[in-house]
């Protein structure tokens, strides 16, 4: 069954968030880290991967996308430090896999 993620990236704690859905989280968030092309997260330093959540079909993971960028800033943050309350990388954590 093919996964999709919803994931939000941020610059430093408390810094300027990203929000984003993808089917290979891995190969996104590397791209991200990357400075292939000009774009939002490279013109802000977003590269740090700071929460992630999986899903089973595209639709839901566009839903759920939609739903987050919509939260205010506050709740973003309460979703990010309630699962990772250091806003640590979770990149080198997720290639392992």
């Amino acid at each position: 069954m093919k996964s999709y993620y919803v994931y939000i990236l941020a610059s430093k704690k408390d810094g300027v968030l990203y929000i984003g859905i993808t089917n290979n989280l891995i190969r996104r968030v590397y791209y991200h880290k990357g400075r292939y092309k000009e774009s939002f997260t490279q013109k802000y330093f977003i590269r740090r991967l700071v929460y992630f959540e999986q899903l089973n079909d595209p639709l839901s993971a566009i839903k759920r996308e939609k739903q987050l960028k919509k939260w205010k800033r506050d709740w973003k943050i309460e979703l990010i430090e309630k699962e990772n309350p250091e806003w640590k990388d979770l990149y080198e954590e997720i290639k392992k896999y």
